[in-house]
């Protein structure tokens, strides 16, 4: 079973967390806009663009209080904010979760609805029943060993009605090819990765019921594909994924495109109701 702890060195090992935050007051002293950030804080696949797609399934009016499990650095959060959902973040990475509240005291428009930020473990969600009216995961279910249970403990905090939404990194016919390091993972020790199929079978069995399945592993490697030929040009950059990961991201990123181009992994998008 993966060690909460070493999954978190894993992601904190590299991060320049005081560095990062001295070049943001440097370079954006009226504050960061979601755009300048999301270098740093949309590490999933896609970006912006992507999160976009998983706030568009959701409505605040009826979907308001909305829990991102797995919130890394929060763009996901502070963009749904941005939109008037009440968003709260759980990562098990405490170093993250520092970093994403002070981000978001810099990013954060008067106006907004309040953030929340929580250390803590999937598997063990600290809420009560019935929490929350959505629950999001972008790029995180991946890190988890006991899906069922991560699973049955979402169905768990989300009220009658709410909305499970997904955009998922699933294994591919030919993972047994899958090249390390990646970003959510070093080797196999850290990586959780199950078939779209298991994921929905979880899914169905765990109470909920799928409304949505689209693999878009397309999209996602020609996105990749664009961002690996941005890294490569020589260029001053405010911020990179480099100030999380460090130089181990060139080589994340070239394995990246390589696994999405041979079928190693998938990007699924999926949104299931309880």
């Amino acid at each position: 079973m993966t060690n909460p702890n070493r999954l978190a060195d894993h992601y904190q090992r590299a991060l320049r967390a005081d560095e990062i935050l001295a070049q943001i007051d440097a370079h954006y002293p009226d504050g960061p806009t979601l755009h300048q950030l999301a270098p740093l804080d949309q590490l999933h696949i896609g970006g912006v663009a992507a999160s976009t797609r998983l706030l568009e399934r959701l409505n605040p009016a009826t979907h308001g209080k909305v829990l991102d499990i797995g919130a890394g650095l929060g763009g996901l959060m502070r963009q749904g904010a941005m939109l008037g959902f009440q968003m709260t973040g759980l990562d098990i990475t405490h170093g993250f979760s520092t970093l994403n509240k002070a981000l978001s005291t810099r990013a954060m428009q008067p106006g907004t609805p309040p953030l929340a930020w929580v250390t803590g473990n999937a598997s063990a969600l600290p809420f009560a029943d019935s929490s929350f009216d959505a629950l999001l995961f972008q790029h995180s279910l991946m890190n988890m060993p006991d899906a069922a249970r991560v699973l049955a403990e979402s169905r768990r905090v989300l009220r009658p009605g709410g909305q499970l939404v997904m955009h998922e990194v699933v294994s591919g016919p030919n993972v047994a090819q899958l090249h390390y390091p990646v970003p959510w993972a070093a080797s196999s020790e850290h990586s959780h990765l199950l078939n779209l199929a298991e994921l929905t079978r979880l899914l169905e069995t765990g109470g909920f019921r799928l409304e949505h399945v689209e693999d878009w592993s397309d999209m996602a490697l020609a996105w990749r594909q664009r961002q690996r030929q941005k890294e490569q040009v020589k260029r001053s950059v405010v911020l990179s994924p480099q100030w999380v990961f460090g130089e181990r991201f060139i080589t994340m990123g070239k394995n990246l495109v390589n696994n999405l181009a041979d079928g190693a992994i998938k990007v699924v998008e999926i949104q299931a109701c309880c």
